[in-house]
């Protein structure tokens, strides 16, 4: 295939179930953007789109789903984001190539983070799909879906037409993967290989995958980056008719139809002006997926557990070392004046012991409020008899002398995109980058990453760094006697931006 780039009126040129879409040839790759899978009634379960016969011009990226606010550009070196035109008619998808030639090729299907109010496929330069499917022989796919208000606000007291409204983006995503099923194999993909994988609320998302009955089949395996948050990314809490008719009061309308009406600006000022004072209440606002029938909740929290038609599904799981902390500026302030000089004794031999080599201030930015969600995930799945494979990126970064590793630093390790982010210029880099890569893509092809699955006893962590290792339960007591203290941590967070 060459490796110059082409553009014809009939080349690349793919038959999918609803027309055929025209994309484009560059560097050894057929790349389309913007191929819309589907289409979504506000609060509305969303549908296949209708068929067309011309050729769809699958060279741009589609519209990305609104957000909430404004967001300000910060932290580019070590998160760099790219902002695009924002509509609701945002169901669309994204594919990278190597050949639409009937071969069938893993297929890894990318869900953005942001939790579940913000994001799209393309924020994150890292996120883009060239290098993993030119250098891992793979389909990569990545998707935009809707979120916030439009996405996950339960209505369904309002009517049966809105049976779902709480799960509405969870139902675009089970569209796109019913997309994927029925059309990457024009595309060079294999649909009976399919890997999910995502990021903070990405990979949430993939938690919710496996509570989702309708989901059943279209994916083969996944892969959870800092998905697992427990409390910071719960379930929705009941309903949230109070939200609902304080927005609908705050707009001067009557029932849902007006809020189906109204402009989303206004809809979304609306949203921000009432649900403040509730969510303090503790009444539900919405904005995080609703158990149901269609979602099945939690597996930790709904009482059930993992779903018996997924448990096999093989997992990759893992965080980072710092995740919100590595987004602070080092102070250099001993441990002690943090969290006292009797915590400090207790818990800076057990840091030393778990992350051997470690400056002592490093346990001020050792993050608990993924990690020990993720071990009590980890744990119940190898006890329901699932694969479940560990990883822990640790890697240091040259920002401000030396920083440790963020919430999304280990994206442009997973994607072979580190050339994309001015942090990951470091000595090692390339080789780092290259260990995980090769994880990734043998989880994809076997559902094994290298190293062994954990066990209800044992959590088998591969440790990613400077120097890999591989560990067992490694910093499990430490975590648990540093997650009592994390207020104090938070606390030093003032005026910190997190980055998604």
């Amino acid at each position: 295939m060459s490796n110059t780039f082409f553009c014809a009126r009939t080349s690349p040129l793919v038959e999918t179930i609803r027309g055929p879409v025209r994309g484009y040839h560059d560097g050894e790759l057929d790349i389309f953007k913007g191929i819309p899978y589907g289409q979504g009634r506000r609060f509305r379960a969303p549908e296949p789109v209708p068929a067309w016969k011309e050729p769809l011009d699958a060279t741009n990226y589609g519209y990305v789903c609104p957000l909430l606010s404004m967001e300000k550009p910060a932290g580019e070196l070590r998160v760099p984001h790219r902002y695009w035109v924002q509509d609701e008619d945002c169901l669309n998808l994204n594919v990278w190539t190597p050949g639409c030639d009937g071969k069938r090729r893993p297929v890894l299907f990318w869900i953005h983070g942001g939790s579940y109010v913000a994001g799209s496929s393309i924020e994150q330069l890292a996120y883009e799909g060239e290098n993993m499917a030119r250098l891992g022989n793979c389909v990569v796919v990545s998707i935009n879906h809707r979120l916030n208000i439009l996405g996950y606000l339960d209505l369904s007291a309002y009517g049966p037409e809105y049976e779902n409204s709480g799960n509405a983006g969870g139902d675009d995503i089970v569209l796109a993967l019913r997309w994927v099923h029925e059309n990457i194999a024009a595309f060079g993909g294999d649909p009976d290989n399919v890997t999910v994988f995502g990021q903070s609320g990405g990979g949430a998302k993939v938690t919710t995958l496996l509570q989702t009955p309708a989901a059943d089949g279209l994916y083969h395996r996944g892969i959870i980056m800092s998905g697992v948050i427990g409390s910071l990314l719960m379930d929705g809490c009941g309903s949230v008719r109070e939200c609902a008719e304080a927005m609908m009061k705050e707009l001067g309308v009557d029932g849902v139809d007006g809020l189906e009406r109204a402009p989303y600006a206004q809809l979304a000022a609306a949203y921000n002006k009432v649900s403040p004072a509730l969510e303090e209440q503790g009444k539900g606002v919405g904005c995080t997926p609703t158990p149901n029938r269609f979602y099945l909740g939690d597996p930790l929290t709904n009482g059930t557990g993992f779903r018996p038609e997924t448990v096999k599904v093989p997992l990759l799981v893992g965080t980072v070392f710092a995740e919100f902390f590595g987004f602070m500026n080092g102070s250099g302030t001993p441990v002690s004046e943090v969290l006292g000089k009797e915590a400090a004794e207790k818990l800076l031999p057990l840091f030393h012991a778990a992350y051997p080599g470690r400056a002592d201030g490093d346990l001020l930015t050792l993050d608990t409020l993924f990690r020990v969600p993720t071990i009590a995930y980890i744990k119940a799945r190898a006890a329901a008899g699932g694969d479940v494979y560990s990883y822990l990126f640790q890697q240091d970064f040259p920002i401000n002398g030396r920083t440790t590793a963020w919430h999304c630093a280990d994206i442009p390790f997973f994607f072979h995109n580190a050339e994309l982010v001015p942090a990951c210029h470091f000595d090692g880099a390339a080789a780092l980058e290259e260990r995980i890569f090769q994880a990734v893509m043998r989880f994809a092809r076997s559902g094994e990453p290298g190293w062994p699955a954990s066990t209800p006893e044992e959590e088998r962590t591969l440790l990613f760094g400077p120097e890999d290792r591989l560990v067992v339960n490694h910093d499990h007591e430490l975590v648990t006697s540093l997650e009592p203290l994390v207020e104090q941590l938070m606390a030093r967070m003032k005026d910190t931006q997190v980055q998604h």
